[in-house]
């Protein structure tokens, strides 16, 4: 009864805001949305967009029929993402290999993720698309260059791709001929032993086993199956065997000994040593240090952790005598 209740109010929740119908009273509901990311059922923009364009009925916002597009995912502001990274992605298509270090990569990461953050939550969208379009003014040739360069290997790949598809219907097809030539062959079987049988005047249980036993060794033979040829590359095309040009070391083998060994860290105190583990929650040191939470768990952090570093940094210079001078 309760797992009937939630299904029903997820299908209610994946409701058309105009028409309020709902996927619970109509199954074949669909759902669309545009890049404002307000969604519309097919019926709604259909009614909506007759003349090609209109507005939205939440926002207000003019769009057009042919931008709507079923939508994929339950929440719209997700669909509403989508759309906008991939807009963006069009034109901040720079590559690792563009920038002088690291770090201005990562600057340009994060420059990105603000901009497809900004248009996600309506945040100075004048300011952000200005931006964008001072961007494409000093990059035009270098957008232009990138984009040249990722039609490629999107083509490349579709090629392939498109190669591995004919091949496999060719395997199916000629699955399909063989079962069809066994089918074919155990009815002219079945066919001769008949005619054997009605014909022949030898005794009809040799008749059966010698049928029998060619049949039996037709099938072996046809079970036996040709060695696969080892593959040498993927279904994209990208050969093995790659990694022994690329100069890494070879793996040590077990004889030579351990890769590494651990050593404790000693941490040299000129006063008492810092509490163990035990004492922290004996003698109370844990009482006031905020309790993990699952997040923190998961990251391996422990309250225990933070105690220790607190009391450690706290005593850490109580106890210190800086050696003193010749002079």
């Amino acid at each position: 009864m309760n797992r009937a209740k939630s299904v029903a109010s997820t299908m209610d929740d994946m409701a058309c805001p105009r028409c309020l119908t709902t996927k619970y009273r109509n199954p074949s509901l669909k759902l669309m949305v545009n890049v404002c990311g307000h969604t519309l059922c097919e019926s709604c923009v259909d009614l909506l967009f007759l003349k090609g364009s209109g507005s939205c009925p939440e926002c207000f916002i003019p769009l057009r029929r042919g931008n709507f597009r079923i939508q994929m995912f339950e929440d719209s502001m997700v669909e509403k993402e989508v759309d906008i990274r991939k807009r963006i992605l069009r034109d901040y298509n720079k590559r690792e290999e563009d920038f002088a270090t690291t770090r201005e990569y990562n600057d340009y990461l994060e420059e990105i993720e603000t901009i497809i953050y900004n248009l996600s939550n309506d945040i100075d969208i004048l300011e952000t698309n200005k931006k964008i379009e001072q961007y494409k003014k000093e990059n035009k040739d270098q957008i232009n260059k990138n984009r040249m360069k990722l039609g490629r290997s999107e083509s490349e790949l579709q090629d392939l791709l498109l190669l591995e598809k004919q091949r496999e219907e060719e395997r199916k097809l000629q699955l399909v001929r063989e079962e069809m030539e066994v089918k074919k062959q155990k009815i002219r079987d079945k066919e001769a032993l008949i005619d054997e049988l009605m014909f022949s005047e030898g005794n009809a249980k040799n008749i059966v086993e010698t049928f029998a036993s060619s049949m039996q060794t037709a099938a072996e033979k046809a079970k036996k199956v040709a060695p696969i040829p080892k593959a040498t590359q993927f279904s994209t095309g990208i050969q093995f065997g790659t990694q022994g040009t690329q100069g890494f070391l070879p793996i040590p083998k077990q004889e030579e000994g351990p890769m590494f060994s651990y050593v404790p860290i000693e941490q040299k105190s000129e006063g008492p040593p810092a509490p163990t583990w035990q004492q922290v929650y004996s003698d109370g040191y844990i009482n006031h240090v905020r309790a993990e939470t699952k997040v923190d768990k998961a990251g391996g952090f422990k309250a225990t952790i933070a105690c220790l570093r607190a009391l450690q940094e706290a005593m850490a210079g109580l106890y210190y005598n800086p050696p003193r001078s010749a002079n």
